[in-house]
């Protein structure tokens, strides 16, 4: 495969709102984020993905922009954003920005002269029709629930929004609307960005029928008339051709509906269209009939075979992307370790993994120090719009409102929006006043000052993961190899590139885990050299025995 700065750096994704607010107004901002580029850099990080900053309503969070070009007066200014990406490039970071253009917001000023009239020249950058029947067009449903359309009674059609409504649909069928989403882009570039997280990218096009969803079909399923549409292949190319190509970017695109047949069509080393996607088999292993609010308990055979299936799958044809969380998904430590006697362990477990597949790593703000999800007491204390919708949707269908909570406690966005915990202060040294969103009560406990002053901290062993891929670049580009298959607590895997083998070896329980039998026979292991650990530095190390939530990488000799 080929070499590239992208390939083989690591990730970390900043939710600008909950990192660190500078000026005391409870929200965070850039200047926040400036004070602690020196932090970031301690990571070993290469790249910085911000989430949205640009001008915004904030209906959802950012996800709504008015203005592309501008900064959100609540984060600062573009003065502040050169200043900041001035700091990073000083510390060889390189900064991604988030690319919202499947929709904007409905107070961008193309959506209101959009809606001004049927003749406006602009009306044809959204996506308007007549209603059907003395109702909305067809029967898509939006993200959020409720019809995806919204009836303007000015001009007497609906136009659609796939999210919220105040999230109308971008037409590209528009090659007038889509040149100037490029002319955006590159001033990005040429303003020194170095490259674009794309939200939905793959519901750029959508099937010209417009179609009814078919009798089961979920919404992000692969066969939705509005993912991978016909012509979203043409649209990335032309993307690529007239806003990319020429600068030494970075493009990762949010992929609803992405199988590894059409993944390998729209991040392949020679298609010329994206560098890297982000698929969400993984993120539904717990799902109950695809919704997300209806859980199930993780089978970790499941869980295994989902990612070899895409680290075998997508080897020497594209490259992944390897999270277990983000801004919409729930601390990993909680979904997918054990957040209250093995907080600390299975945090570095699941760091290790992540740092251990072929792909690039993304990791997400306060996952270096293992925070957890939050409960909230009451569902006025959330404030992510999707919550919100599935709370009142849920009791007005009559379910019991703890029941609803007990899964909002588990799956809300908002369990990784809280703010960023810095120290035992007041309000975890995020801000003087009251932050926008509560703060996890942990706090005290769990914070950025306490586990610097820990060696055996998750923040300590992050810092040593990331040194340790750098040193062993058979973590970046070599192949994967399942062992232990059906084993129900050891996640063990090959890793080799033809010039090194290791074996990495993460125990996923919270009891005692072994090597397999024909790995631990006392020949084999004479043959294994252990080049790291996650447990306590001192800890004893039986020589096939895994410690609960440990992980091992062995070099194969």
């Amino acid at each position: 495969m080929k070499r590239t700065w992208w390939k083989e750096g690591v990730v970390y994704q900043i939710y600008p709102r909950s990192f660190k607010d500078s000026n005391g107004d409870g929200i965070g901002d850039l200047r926040g984020i400036l004070e602690k580029v020196d932090y970031i850099a301690s990571l070993g990080v290469d790249i910085v993905w911000l989430n949205p900053i640009y001008e915004s309503p904030n209906k959802d969070n950012g996800y709504d922009i008015s203005d592309y070009e501008n900064i959100m007066r609540e984060f600062g200014s573009l003065d502040d954003f050169d200043e900041l990406l001035a700091a990073f490039h000083a510390r060889g970071i390189r900064l991604v920005m988030d690319l919202v253009v499947n929709h904007s917001s409905n107070e961008h000023p193309w959506f209101t002269e959009s809606r001004s009239s049927r003749e406006s020249p602009k009306r044809d950058y959204y996506i308007w029709k007549p209603g059907r029947n003395g109702g909305p067009p067809n029967r898509w449903e939006a993200c959020f629930g409720g019809s995806a359309w919204e009836y303007d009674p000015g001009t007497g059609e609906y136009y659609l929004h796939l999210f919220t409504p105040e999230q109308p649909e971008l037409n590209w069928e528009n090659p007038e609307m889509r040149h100037a989403v490029y002319a955006m882009m590159r001033r990005w570039f040429e303003r020194g960005v170095d490259g674009f997280r794309m939200d939905v990218i793959t519901l750029l096009s959508k099937d010209p029928s417009y179609r009814d969803l078919e009798p089961g079909e979920g919404m992000f399923a692969p066969t939705a008339p509005y993912i991978y549409g016909p012509r979203l292949h043409e649209f990335i190319r032309e993307m690529r051709r007239e806003a990319i190509d020429g600068f030494d970017a970075m493009t990762v695109g949010e992929a609803p509906g992405t199988t590894i047949e059409n993944a390998v069509e729209l991040v392949g080393e020679d298609r010329g269209e994206l560098d890297m996607a982000f698929q969400f088999e993984l993120m539904g292993v717990d799902y109950v009939a695809g919704d997300k609010w209806k859980q199930r308990p993780i089978d970790l055979v499941e869980f295994k075979t989902i990612i070899e299936r895409w680290q075998v799958g997508m080897f020497g044809k594209a490259w992944n992307s390897n999270f277990l969380m983000n801004h919409d998904q729930p601390r990993s430590v909680s979904r997918f370790g054990d957040d209250r006697r093995y907080r600390v362990q299975s945090a570095k477990a699941l760091l290790a993994l992540d740092l251990s597949l072929c792909g690039t790593p993304y990791v997400y703000q306060g996952e270096e120090i293992g925070m957890t999800n939050v409960a909230f007491p009451s569902i006025e204390e959330y404030r992510d719009i999707e919550t919100l919708n599935y709370y009142r949707r849920a009791v007005e269908g009559g379910a019991a409102p703890e029941r609803a909570l007990a899964s909002i406690h588990y799956m809300s966005r908002d369990n990784s929006r809280t703010p960023m915990q810095w120290d035992a202060s007041r309000n975890a040294g995020f801000s003087g006043a009251r932050p926008w969103i509560g703060l996890n009560p942990n706090y005290p406990e769990l914070n950025v000052e306490r586990a610097e002053a820990d060696e055996d901290s998750v923040l300590h062993f992050l810092r040593r993961m990331i040194r340790f891929r750098k040193d062993h670049l058979c973590l970046v580009y070599g192949d994967f190899e399942l062992i232990a298959r059906d084993d129900p607590a050891l996640f063990a895997y090959f890793r080799d590139d033809g010039s090194e083998r290791l074996l990495v070896a993460i125990n996923m329980s919270s009891g005692e885990a072994r090597l397999p039998a024909d790995i631990a026979d006392a020949r084999s292991l004479t043959r294994l050299a252990l080049l790291l650990s996650s447990a306590p530095r001192g800890a004893g190390r039986p020589a096939d025995a895994l410690m609960p939530w440990e992980a091992r990488v062995y070099k194969v000799g």
